[in-house]
């Protein structure tokens, strides 16, 4: 099974450009299939890694940033990879 775990950050105006380092930067305890890193406006950070893993797997996932670089709590999701019909 393939899981997709997402974790989504907004910066602080203007750090948008210090968030995407931040996230760039920081290591993972394990090496996840594939990593992705997307920006959109208004400083969000968006990043997708893909594990062959069941979906309920301890999974490493990145950390939260200092308070000071984004403007709320970071959101996470998890999802399973569906074949396609």
């Amino acid at each position: 099974m393939t899981v997709a775990l997402m974790w989504e950050a907004r910066a602080v105006e203007g750090r948008g450009a210090d968030l995407l380092a931040w996230v760039r930067q920081q290591p993972l305890a394990d090496e996840p299939l594939r990593r992705d890193v997307l920006r959109a406006p208004q400083d969000r950070v968006l990043v997708i890694t893909w594990w062959d893993a069941p979906y309920d797997a301890d999974l490493p996932e990145l950390p939260e940033p200092d308070a000071e670089l984004v403007t709320r709590a970071v959101h996470r999701w998890r999802f399973e990879a569906l074949p396609e019909h």
